[in-house]
């Protein structure tokens, strides 16, 4: 059946989401049709709504950090059942493209071009509204009461997780940790520098004390994210409006050298340069975890002759299905912090003032 539920639709670039009643076609073959119980907001829905400038794709239904439960299968689903607690995933892993063969990366070529398009696999949406048929987002769309995802982008999570603090597991805490963790590989006894103390921010630097860094300097200009960071293992605070030069010559000084690892967790072209330059010569590695497409980056070419390894990384590195309910199962052993990353729990109709508390670091 047609289920009729609420749903932010994003109608048009640069306006803030309307809370309407939409139809969630049943699923078709490798389809589920979940029951969406809680999300996290992402700078990446943000981006997609009001900095990326682009026109196609809506209108939308955003959200991609989401959890629920199963309420019905399509034809040739056999991993999932009604009742199954989920997180949907924007990454899938069908475990049979050359990506997903690969040790190398956790990106996976099933359904990637259909999912850009804000599409099922058939080329169609589950979603319309007034008539109109709404665009998927990243495969997701998690700010809808009821969401259809293809059965290789769902990850089955233990039935005792708790669904408002496991969502974050699907996107953007895994992102952060699994930069530390398994992009950069951190070492023990390192220096790290994180940029941006979002929530992305946090999970890396969670990553970079869980791998061992002896040194944890997080860059911030809201002097207020300090006291969270330390919770999570910063060592050090460095607010660049403190400074008259360059922050990469400031980490330079500090470190005697520069940093073993950087991560940029904004999503700014100019921090990416100088997370990379605040690395130490011969060895350092930065990895780019913001995400922009609105600006180019650059640097001098002898800054990576040097010998400094310049990386990013998707969804942390984590190849998603295996991966998100291992992550589920540490945050239930303690091993890793999740509640501590929320701050506040709204409604749905309460979404674009969700946005707002983000941007404006609240």
């Amino acid at each position: 059946q047609v289920i009729k539920c609420k749903a932010a639709v994003a109608w048009e670039p640069g306006k803030p989401l309307s809370i309407e009643e939409v139809e969630v076609a049943p699923p078709q073959a490798h389809e589920v049709r979940i029951k969406i119980v809680a999300t996290g907001v992402c700078h990446s829905d943000f981006y997609i709504l009001y900095e990326a400038g682009e026109t196609k794709g809506f209108p939308a239904i955003l959200g991609h950090e989401g959890a629920g439960i199963v309420e019905s299968v399509g034809p040739g689903v056999t991993k999932f059942k009604p009742g199954d607690k989920v997180i949907p995933l924007f990454v899938s892993q069908c475990g049979e493209c050359k990506f997903c063969l690969s040790p190398k990366t956790n990106l996976c070529d099933t359904n990637w071009i259909t999912q850009t398009e804000g599409l099922m696999p058939d080329k169609t949406s589950r979603f319309t509204c007034k008539g109109k048929p709404i665009f998927h987002a990243l495969g997701t769309s998690t700010f809808s009461e009821y969401t259809v995802v293809t059965d290789i982008s769902v990850a089955k999570v233990d039935d005792s997780a708790p669904l408002d603090k496991v969502c974050l597991l699907g996107c953007g805490i895994s992102t952060g940790y699994g930069a530390a963790l398994n992009t950069a590989k951190v070492e023990p006894g390192s220096s790290c520098a994180v940029f941006g103390l979002g929530a992305v921010g946090l999970a890396t630097v969670m990553g970079c004390k869980a791998a061992g860094a002896s040194r944890i300097i997080v860059v911030d200009i809201n002097k207020d994210k300090f006291i969270k960071a330390k919770e999570f293992g910063a060592t050090e605070f460095v607010n660049p409006n403190d400074y008259s030069k360059p922050i990469q010559e400031v980490l330079i000084e500090l470190t005697k050298g520069g940093v073993d690892y950087s991560f940029e967790c904004v999503g700014s072209a100019t921090v990416m340069r100088a997370a990379l330059e605040a690395c130490h010569r011969g060895w350092g590695t930065s990895v780019v975890v913001g995400y922009t497409n609105v600006a180019d980056t650059s640097t001098r070419p002898f800054q990576l002759i040097y010998g400094r390894t310049w990386k990013g990384t998707f969804f942390g590195g984590w190849k998603s299905v295996e991966s998100v309910p291992k992550l589920v199962n540490d945050y239930m052993a303690k091993k890793i912090k999740l509640d501590e990353f929320i701050s506040h729990t709204l409604p749905l109709d309460r979404v674009n003032e969700a946005f707002d508390l983000m941007t404006s670091g609240k």
